[in-house]
């Protein structure tokens, strides 16, 4: 006789139990709870899509929104304004009139204050008989030396002197040169006069030193 399996063994004071059912039944039903749980979770991608879906709809909604009233807002702006295009174009016109003053004054130079100067440096008995300046323009470059070893120049400044002793020209140049914008300066003839006094003539290189510049900086609104 075969010795019996655990399975087999009997066991004393347990609950009695007869499965009577066919196993089709019990596969039926765990093939029925997987439908439902299959089905559940369906349900459940389907809810979140629609939720995803509506919160796009929402934020699109809303930066629709933001969109429409930054634009409006643009709108109330530019209307804003308009009202203002008037002021602009009178500033407008301000600025270019400062700008073209500012321009036509950038080779501008104090002559009389300039030919004060020149007066304080000669002697006392040196008089100023005529003077001729050429000079630059803010449309026009000041032609330059073609000879060596003198400077840059803007303008140049020729004096018709007298004076009634003879002339030190090297010494009244030597003292211009502490006028501003000095470049450098030649003197041209000395004549003597029936009077016994004596004609000078001298020529002034003069650069941008001398440039007033009163418009330079000034800043109008």
């Amino acid at each position: 006789m075969s010795r019996a399996s655990v399975s087999d063994e009997l066991v004393l004071g347990a609950e009695p139990r007869v499965h009577l059912l066919p196993p089709e039944v019990a596969a039926g039903r765990r093939g029925k709870a997987m439908r439902r749980n299959l089905g559940v979770s369906v349900v459940g991608v389907v809810i979140l899509a629609l939720l995803g879906v509506a919160g796009s709809s929402w934020l699109a909604i809303q930066s629709q929104e933001k969109l429409a009233s930054a634009q409006a807002h643009t709108i109330d702006l530019l209307a804003e304004q308009s009202k203002y295009v008037e002021a602009r174009n009178v500033q407008d016109e301000v600025d270019l009139a400062l700008s073209a003053r500012q321009l036509g004054a950038s080779t501008e130079i104090d002559w009389k204050d300039y030919l004060g100067k020149v007066r304080a440096i000669l002697p006392t008995d040196v008089s100023i008989d005529a003077v001729t300046v050429e000079a630059a323009s803010p449309l026009a470059l000041y032609d330059q030396a073609t000879v060596p070893l003198q400077g840059a120049r803007v303008a140049t400044l020729t004096l018709d002197l007298t004076s009634t002793n003879l002339p030190e020209a090297p010494v009244w140049l030597k003292g211009l040169k502490e006028l501003p914008g000095y470049a450098d300066g030649t003197p041209g003839t000395i004549t003597q006069t029936d009077l016994g006094t004596y004609q000078v003539n001298l020529v002034l290189h003069i650069n941008d030193g001398a440039y007033s510049q009163r418009f330079a900086d000034v800043k109008e609104k």
